[in-house]
């Protein structure tokens, strides 16, 4: 006979249920004369699979690959002030990177910051936050790949040197990844743990040979003097330096899928933001002392690391660095398209699940139990981003411009929205909680989430001022969110600011496929 029991959902430390509602249990007791027949079903969810190196993989592919590109960036705006944004962008980053701690450990889905303005605010607010990081998702996936040609012209050289044949090569990319992503996360992540690892190396190979090789004090502080910009230029600088870490996001798109959520995403989280920061101080020191901010954002802007290890003193050290800066270069890249392809799908499906796009985008694979439409569907995004580049212009100023539009107006509201979380929900559950705070009403405010707040948000203001590309495709892509947003909700009956009754919601349970008998749920 079938009994139903109730137990709190506060059963388990490793995977805690943040509501505190009590669950309702169907369970089965055999009794004298009872057939032993068990139907079956499971929830059609996303399989929990993603460890602490699974998720430090998936997001040092994503944030550090950047330097590869960040830099040549941030040269272009900041010049011989290049370390310094570099640093303040930082800054920045590790106040992102705290909240985003906090709010997957109490928020363990796919989302980000899309989740965590649901729980603070309302849903337009959410749609507004999703809609943006996916902006800068799909240009993230494109811009990476579009580097990879870049590095691997070392040994093709028509690569580096036809924008055509970079593009078709970027293309391809995307194409390949999109069907390994279809296959299964854990394949993916595996490929984003060993090329993450074997990059690190090098990084720190190429830091430690440069600071003994390369760097010369006082010809990196007259290559900072000489070219140290106004303060517009500083400002602006710094905005783009944000680009170097908006990869951070990766990791929340599939904390939905991370084992231990509420230990393990923070942990991921501080082993990527100790790399990163360590990573790009030295990289970006090395660069000034060995090449000049011109040369910098010339020669080797799509490919300045390659620079780096060009300008090292000795034939034979020039010889060995150069290929494998650019193999291992090429793998960053293709580790950082492969989880900008992950995230974003994750993303398509959270938001799909919640209505704000069509329930088509949740659908997951019966046998590989992947969001497959999700994949596919944003891969093509990725791709359509690339195709304006076939016309010529400035496409790789553009793409990085266009990188931190989406992403810094979602870091805004993710910081809003755990400090609105911290006066409204004081009594949620939080695995993982900001230290230094402030008081405020009666409550903590974190100081980290305020100065991240203050200062993506006017970073946001910079970008959206002085670049007039990113600055009419993002306002665009806004406008056309919302007015998708309104007719979708409208044309089904939903309400724009609460949540779509559970009625109206994809179900989240589905019949057990054939042949699913011990697979990981």
């Amino acid at each position: 006979m079938w009994i139903a029991r109730v137990r709190s959902s506060r059963t388990t430390r490793e995977s805690p249920d943040r509501s505190h509602v009590p669950t309702v249990v169907i369970g089965w007791r055999r009794r004298p004369g009872d057939r032993v027949i068990r139907p079956r079903i499971r929830q059609h969810r996303l399989r929990r699979v993603l460890g602490t190196s699974a998720l430090y993989g998936i997001g040092y592919g994503n944030v550090g690959s950047s330097i590869y590109y960040a830099l040549g960036l941030t040269a272009l705006a900041a010049a011989g002030a290049t370390p310094v944004a570099l640093a303040l962008a930082g800054l920045f980053f590790v106040c992102t990177a705290l909240t985003y701690s906090e709010g997957m450990a109490a928020f363990p889905e796919a989302g980000g910051s899309a989740v965590f303005a649901r729980h603070a605010f309302n849903e337009l607010v959410a749609f507004i936050a999703g809609w943006s990081l996916m902006l800068g998702y799909v240009v993230a996936i494109s811009i990476s790949a579009f580097t990879i040609p870049a590095y691997l012209g070392y040994f093709v050289p028509a690569l580096k040197e036809s924008l055509p044949l970079g593009i078709v090569v970027a293309m391809g990319v995307v194409a390949g990844l999109t069907v390994l992503n279809v296959i299964g996360v854990r394949e993916s992540a595996f490929v984003s743990v060993l090329a993450a690892l074997l990059d690190l190396v090098t990084q720190v190979t190429l830091v430690v040979l440069g600071f003994l090789l390369l760097l010369e004090p006082e010809r990196l502080w007259r290559n900072m003097v000489d070219y140290w910009p106004d303060t517009t230029q500083f400002l602006y600088g710094i905005s783009v330096a944000m680009v170097a870490y908006v990869g951070l996001e990766s990791v929340a798109q599939v904390a939905g899928e991370a084992r231990a959520p509420g230990r393990r995403l923070p942990q991921a989280m501080g082993l990527v933001v100790a790399s990163v920061l360590v990573i790009y101080g030295g990289v970006s020191l090395v660069a000034l002392s060995a090449m000049t901010p011109a040369e910098l954002s010339t020669t080797w802007a799509t490919d300045p690391v390659a620079g780096i290890a060009a300008s090292m003193p000795a034939e034979w050290l020039r010889a060995t660095l150069a290929p494998l800066v650019a193999i291992l270069a090429a793998s960053i890249l293709l580790i950082a398209t492969n989880a900008g392809i992950l995230g974003v799908s994750r993303l398509a499906f959270s938001m799909s699940q919640h209505q704000h796009l069509p329930g088509l985008l949740s659908r997951v694979h019966p046998r590989f139990r992947t969001p497959h439409v999700a994949i596919v569907a944003c891969s093509l995004g990725a791709v359509g981003v690339l195709v304006p580049g076939f016309g010529g212009g400035q496409v790789f100023r553009d793409l990085g411009a266009l990188y931190g539009f989406g992403a810094l107006l979602a870091f805004c509201l993710a910081h809003a929205s755990i400090l609105a979380l911290r006066l409204q929900r004081p009594e949620l559950a939080r695995p993982f909680r900001l230290g230094v705070s402030l008081p405020f009403r009666g409550r903590r405010l974190p100081v980290t989430a305020l100065v991240g707040l203050v200062g993506t948000g006017l970073i946001w203001l910079v970008v959206v001022v002085e670049q007039p590309y990113s600055r009419g495709v993002g306002l665009a892509w806004l406008a056309v969110g919302l007015l998708v947003y309104v007719v979708y909700r409208r044309v089904n009956r939903l309400p724009l600011l609460r949540p779509a009754p559970a009625a109206a919601r994809p179900s989240p349970l589905a019949p057990l496929p054939p042949g699913e008998r011990g697979r990981g749920g």
